[in-house]
Formats: C-alpha cells, sequence, structure tokens
C-alpha cells in the first residue's frame, strides 16, 4: 500500500519548500503578452503560440500553459490550457487550470487534474495545495491507482509533517487481496498503518471485518478493532469489545463480551476473551464461558473455565475443562470437564482425576461428591462417568449411560429427611420425546425406597433390596415405578426398625446445593465478580469531524 499514498510526501516536501522570504514568481517564456485592464485590470496576459507555451515558475515549480493571468503586484497567476504543473523528473500535474498564490504559497487546480509520478497516478476534479499548513486536499471526488490497489474517496487530506493521509466520506481500496470500506481512514504512509474511524469495512479473500474504530496493518493485513467490532472468519462471526486479526498466522481474539458464533452448526460460545485458530480449526475462550447450541428447540447452554472447540465444521467437538455448569429447560448437570461431539450428538461428563493423596484419604462420600452429577426433575444421578446421546436428525436426547458407582437419588416428599436411592454399577436411560422415560440399572443395585398406602399416604415402611437389575419409569418429577429383576432380595422394614445411619447408602451425598437452576447459576462466584480490564482504545485524532449523512 505504500505506493499507492507517497504522492503527497513527494509533492510538498519536493515542490513546496519552506522559505524565509517570499519569492516573485518569474516570467520564464511566453509566445507574446498583453494587456486588457478592463476586463483584467493589474494583469498581463500571456499567451502561446505555434512555437512556444507559456513558462512560470516559482521556487522550483515550473508551470506551463497555453494562457496566463500574471498578477505582478499580487505575486499571482491563473493559467489555463492543457496545464501541465512539474516538479523535477519524477512529479507531473496536468489540469485545465491552476491559480497559484505567491504571498501564501497556494494552489489550486481543477479540472480533469490527473497527478502522475512513476509509481502512482492521482484523478480528481480539484486539487488544493497549501505549503504553510502543509497540506494538500482534495474536497470532490478524487481516485488513487498504483500498481496493486485503487483508491477513491469524496475528499482527501495530507498531512505533511505526520506523514499521514486522511481520506474522508466514502472511502474505498480496491485491492486484489482485500476490499475496503470506509468513512474516515488515516494513513501513515512510512509505516503502511491505518486507523478507521466510523463505520468501517475489511473485506479479504476468506474474512471480513466491520468495526466502527481500528487499527490495520495494511501490508501485513493485521490490526485490533473497536466499537461494535466484528470479524467474519471461515463461517464464524466473532464480536467483542476489542478484536485483534492476523491474515498471515490465520489467527483472531477478542477481549470483553466476546461471542464466536458458528453459523453452520448453530452454536454460539461467550465469553470475556477468545481466540480463533482457523489452520487448526480450533476456538478457546474463558472468563465466564458459556457455549449454547440447540437441542429439541431449546437451548442448552454449557459454562466452563475454559472451552474448546475443534475440528472442521462437520465434525465440532467442544470440550471443557474445570467447573463445567450445564443447564436445559428439564435437566441439569455439573462436572469437571465436558466432551461434546455436535457430529453425533454424543455428550460425557467426566471427573477430576484424584491425586495419589486423595485416593489414600477420601471416603466415599468425598468420591461421590467428585462424580458428576445430573438432575432430571427431582432426581439427582450421579457416576463416574456420564454419556448423553441425541438423536441427529430429530434433535432431541435419545439415550443416557452413567458408568461406575452410579447413584439415583430422590428427595422423599413426604418425610423430612428421607431420601429414596438407588446405587449400581450401571446404568442405562432412554428418553421418549426428549423426556427421559424408561432407566436400567445392573450390576451389585441396591434400594431404598419409602413406600407409602395410596388411600391416605401414610407411610407404610421403607423397602430395602438388593437385586442383579431393576428397571425404573420416570415421570415429569421423577421415579413413578420401580420393577425389580432376577431374584431381588430384601424386605419392607418399619421406620422405628431402621436406624438413620441405615436409610443411606455408603457414598450418599444430596448435592441439591450445587444444582443451577437459573442461567446466572452457572457462574461461581469468582465468576460473578470477575472485572474486566479497561480496554485502553483507539482514541479519536483532535481534529477528527464525523461526517454528516
Amino acid at each position: 500500500m505504500k505506493s499507492l499514498f507517497s504522492f503527497g510526501l513527494s509533492l510538498l516536501v519536493t515542490t513546496f519548500s519552506w522559505a524565509q522570504e517570499t519569492k516573485i514568481i518569474e516570467i520564464q517564456k511566453a509566445g507574446s503578452s498583453q494587456q486588457d485592464q478592463e476586463r483584467f485590470p493589474g494583469a498581463t496576459i500571456l499567451l502561446s503560440d505555434t512555437s512556444q507555451r507559456v513558462h512560470l515558475f516559482h521556487e522550483g515549480a515550473l508551470v506551463v500553459s497555453d494562457r496566463a493571468y500574471f498578477y505582478a503586484k499580487r505575486n499571482f497567476f491563473k493559467a489555463q490550457g492543457e496545464v501541465v504543473f512539474t516538479q523535477g523528473d519524477s512529479l507531473k500535474l496536468t489540469c485545465q487550470f491552476i491559480e497559484y498564490e505567491g504571498g501564501t504559497r497556494q494552489a489550486k487546480a481543477w479540472g480533469k487534474v490527473v497527478l502522475k509520478k512513476p509509481d502512482m497516478t492521482l484523478e480528481t476534479d480539484t486539487l488544493y495545495l497549501d505549503r504553510i499548513a502543509n497540506k494538500a486536499f482534495y474536497n470532490s471526488y478524487g481516485k488513487i491507482v498504483d500498481e496493486e490497489s485503487t483508491l477513491t474517496s469524496n475528499r482527501g487530506i495530507y498531512f505533511m509533517d505526520e506523514n499521514k493521509y486522511r481520506f474522508l466520506y466514502n472511502v474505498k481500496i480496491d485491492n486484489p487481496e482485500y476490499k475496503v470500506n470506509a468513512q474516515q481512514l488515516d494513513y501513515f504512509t512510512e509505516v503502511d498503518y491505518a486507523y478507521f474511524y466510523g463505520p468501517s469495512t475489511i473485506e479479504g479473500i476468506d474474512y471480513t471485518i466491520f468495526s466502527e474504530r481500528g487499527f490495520y496493518n495494511m501490508k501485513a493485513q493485521k490490526g485490533n478493532f473497536e466499537k461494535n467490532a466484528q470479524i467474519d472468519y471461515d463461517g464464524k462471526i466473532i464480536n467483542g469489545d476489542s478484536l485483534y486479526f492476523e491474515n498471515e498466522k490465520e489467527y483472531a481474539s477478542g477481549t470483553n463480551r466476546v461471542r464466536i458464533l458458528d453459523t453452520l452448526n448453530q452454536s454460539l460460545i461467550q465469553g470475556h476473551y477468545g481466540e480463533i485458530f482457523k489452520a487448526k480449526d480450533s476456538a478457546i475462550i474463558t472468563r465466564r464461558a458459556v457455549a449454547t447450541n440447540i437441542i429439541e428447540n431449546d437451548s442448552l447452554f454449557i459454562h466452563a473455565d475454559t472451552l474448546i472447540a475443534t475440528g472442521p465444521d462437520t465434525q465440532r467437538i467442544l470440550r471443557g475443562f474445570y467447573d463445567v455448569r450445564v443447564l436445559k429447560s428439564d435437566m441439569r448437570a455439573k462436572s469437571d470437564s465436558i466432551y461434546f461431539n455436535e457430529t453425533n450428538g454424543r455428550i460425557r461428563l467426566y471427573k477430576k482425576p484424584l491425586t495419589n493423596r486423595e485416593k489414600r484419604v477420601f471416603t466415599e462420600k468425598d468420591l461421590t461428591g467428585r462424580n458428576p452429577v445430573m438432575w432430571f426433575g427431582n432426581s439427582q444421578m450421579s457416576g463416574d462417568e456420564i454419556e448423553l446421546l441425541s438423536n441427529l436428525q430429530t434433535k432431541k436426547l435419545d439415550s443416557l449411560k452413567i458408568r461406575g458407582n452410579v447413584f439415583v437419588i430422590e428427595k422423599d416428599s413426604l418425610s423430612d429427611d428421607g431420601f429414596n436411592q438407588i446405587k449400581g454399577g450401571l446404568l442405562n436411560g432412554s428418553f421418549e420425546e426428549g423426556g427421559l422415560e424408561n432407566i436400567y440399572v445392573e450390576k451389585n443395585t441396591q434400594v431404598i425406597y419409602y413406600l407409602y398406602s395410596d388411600e391416605d399416604n401414610e407411610l407404610i415402611g421403607i423397602n430395602k433390596t438388593l437385586c442383579s437389575a431393576l428397571e425404573m419409569q420416570m415421570g415429569d418429577d421423577g421415579i413413578e415405578n420401580i420393577t425389580f429383576l432376577v431374584s431381588p432380595g430384601g424386605d419392607v422394614f418399619p421406620e422405628f426398625k431402621i436406624d438413620p445411619n441405615e436409610r443411606i447408602f455408603k457414598g450418599f451425598l444430596w448435592r441439591d446445593e450445587e444444582r443451577p437452576r437459573r442461567k446466572i447459576d452457572l457462574f461461581s462466584q469468582e465468576d460473578l465478580e470477575l472485572i474486566l480490564p479497561k480496554i485502553k482504545g483507539i482514541s479519536l485524532p483532535e481534529e477528527f469531524n464525523a461526517p454528516q449523512e
């Protein structure tokens, strides 16, 4: 991009050098001269002929034209007719008319203005040059073309002291690798840096960036963006208070209120810091991270300290690590980590591995507290590992599997401290129309169940049974019916004959306080107290004036 904008520096530095004293404009050549005091008082009219055009010179600048009106007392001239302005061998400006004020060192060229240098061409209707303010500017449509890019805008200014261009109003850059549309663009020629102010879009081969304020290294195609910033990158839409993008490394990141929307999989990940690695088909998000997926036309929210999405769109896998919490209208869950294969709809919940010390000192209750846990209605279910499977066609939950140290617990609704419990080695469940309908528990299955009379809901006794397997039918609120399989052994005991300590299984743990009930419960207290880092931001230039629509 450097060649695209370099014309102004040469024009102002080499053509209009500072001077301590005002020099008089020189008449070098003319075919003839005349005066017309009635129409042009004080002017010498310089004319060309067949062999000689008019030549005027001032401080290194030569202006050649067909006709010039030179006002010696004012140190001013106006030239017209195929005007050619040159300085040395590298700069050539052509136009139909030009005015030049020697005292103020200002010039105005208009009428098919074309400024040419070896590496670029500028076309506009009117171009102003101001040596004292060290500016060159146009206030009408301008077009700049170099070997690679075409830039157009409705207004352009060059600040010589800062080696900076400012393009305003309907700014467009057309480059083979990207296209830019901006309201205002400040460009620093020596470093190829651009600053955007107002709604701006950068459209690359496989990315689109939008922001209302941003910085971009045009040559390296990398930068950061703020204020309604959005990056559409390989089918993923990234939003955040501050976004960073680097095309060569195929990398993007966001800070504060970050959202990564996967348009193909209809999944959303949110948090306060996120990164996308396109080459690795992966995204990472942390700081109050939450993933949202649609199952059964219902939102499935997954929180973890860190969420990682990997794989191409057709093989997307979501992993969550540490303090995983899951919320769905008819399901809740909590675990240390989660694995969600969005391709086959499989969700696995894992516990944190035990340290050697924990293996020595943990009680069975401690082990249960480490296990992943789920809630369906009033039922709490836990085990060493929990797996859920969805039907990809219906987008509904299809089956449930819990492996190792299975616990199913429900608070007995009629007693103060009673709990219905099922303990076993393996649980398989099935869903009907998205609701948990049937459960099969096997491997050293044990049951504690409170039995009541149908007539008056009086407690009959507490059923303690040991069997190889059992089946349960589930209702909206929990267990509705239990069928024991393969010669169960046990009995129903009056409440007073069972010691309170014998009314719970070894390893029993009621974890209702861990159950997320609202979306805010997905977050720990530390999450809720998180203080977002202050973004320094890209400040507006002092002379900035937002274009009026």
